[in-house]
């Protein structure tokens, strides 16, 4: 079978590359076509476009950079009529990806009308869209525009049936599985200078001391908007720990450059690129950008602070937007507040450098956070091997008459 997969993030590509490797576990005919990123094409799959030439965040990016995302949206539509997928795989990425699964249905209504089929293929989408969120009025149109809905988030499934009559399958986290193969795999402190990443990326610095140093992980996020607001904030907290390494989490798809004027001034900070996990594995504790970070971090079981911080304008537009009572994934899921987040003005060095020192050195804190991130994980555990999981289900889908 055919299959066109979108994906327009890191985690997108992530958790992509690992259902296409199951698809072709079920499918030996497969035949991949995708947008994601070097993950996705590392399975053999045929990379039409990277994620980096995607990445827009926040509504006042989005509205300066929409001539491109339109120039995107058509020459997607007509890559897919050329390839003729049997099935539409969307991965995430809602303002891309809803579009889409919309021209698709609307063309498949049009090609039935009119008796000339030009696309006939069946439409999934993996991973929600934050519809409980903000904008709940998609999920009538999703309910038409999409065959089969496969979730990750416990709580998503009940969503969709008690409030919308909607049928969706949950199939458990991606991540559990990624990490849990990670850890397996023993990258220690010792096989760092062996681990080849897959992205030619600048080594730890000269800084780094990998025998003596307590690490605290940095991870400001991967687009270069948001590591403007949060990284400055971050690195300043880095003055109040002598006694720590600081280590930065580079982005793969932003440039050294970059981060070079960012990092000159602090002397207690190195970097490293490609390598989040094995420097969540070693750290004492970790800053985290919102998203999906806050839960791959309490996945290795490290105390965290959760950070967001946009432009003045986005922010106050979703302030009246979104209905959540949190933005940590970890929150979100266990309906409380488990970790600590500092949110637009409350995101200062002060403040964050008294929230790191409450988990450096408050036991109980500690000790309660373990216990949360175990009942966190169990929770994600019920479904089993999302990607496994999601690829049965399509291939079930497909194989409908």
């Amino acid at each position: 079978m055919k299959y066109y997969i979108i994906a327009g993030e890191a985690s997108g590509d992530l958790h992509g590359s690992n259902l296409i490797k199951e698809l072709q576990k079920l499918d030996n005919n497969s035949i991949i076509r995708c947008w994601g990123g070097d993950l996705m094409q590392a399975t053999g799959a045929t990379l039409v476009k990277h994620y980096r030439a995607l990445a827009f965040m926040g509504f006042v990016e989005v509205v300066m950079n929409l001539k491109i995302i339109l120039s995107n949206l058509k020459f997607c539509k007509q890559d897919i009529l050329h390839f003729s997928p049997d099935v539409l795989i969307l991965i995430d990425y809602p303002g891309f990806n809803l579009r889409i699964a919309e021209w698709a249905y609307k063309l498949k209504a049009k090609s039935v009308n009119s008796q000339r089929l030009t696309v006939n293929c069946k439409t999934v989408f993996y991973i929600s869209p934050q519809v409980w969120a903000w904008k709940e009025s998609r999920v009538p149109k999703m309910k038409k525009w999409i065959d089969k809905m496969i979730v990750i988030l416990p709580f998503e499934k009940d969503y969709y049936k008690n409030k919308w009559n909607w049928d969706v399958d949950y199939v458990g986290h991606p991540l559990l599985q990624v990490i849990e193969e990670y850890k397996a795999s023993n990258l220690n402190r010792e096989s760092l200078e062996n681990y080849q990443s897959s992205i030619d990326c600048q080594p730890l610095t000269e800084n780094y001391k990998p025998k003596t140093a307590n690490l605290i992980a940095l991870l400001p996020g991967s687009r270069k908007q948001e590591i403007t607001k949060k990284l400055p904030v971050m690195l300043e907290v880095s003055k109040a720990f002598p006694q720590y390494q600081f280590v930065l989490a580079k982005a793969p798809s932003v440039e050294d450059e970059f981060y070079a004027g960012l990092l000159q001034y602090y002397t207690n900070v190195s970097s490293a690129c490609n390598k989040t996990y094995w420097l969540l594995a070693q750290s004492k504790a970790a800053l985290v950008t919102s998203g999906t970070a806050t839960l791959e971090t309490a996945l290795f079981g490290v105390p965290e602070v959760v950070c967001y911080k946009g432009s003045n304008i986005s922010y106050q537009i979703a302030k009246r937007l979104i209905k959540i009572k949190y933005i940590a994934l970890v929150n979100l899921i266990m309906d409380r507040p488990v970790v600590k987040e500092l949110i637009q003005y409350e995101l200062t060095a002060e403040n964050l450098k008294n929230e790191l020192a409450e988990l450096l050195n408050n036991q109980s804190r500690q000790q309660q956070l373990k216990k949360d991130y175990k009942d966190l994980k169990s929770m994600l555990s019920t479904g089993g091997n999302a990607s496994a999981n999601a690829a049965k289900i399509i291939i079930n889908l497909c194989n409908k008459v």
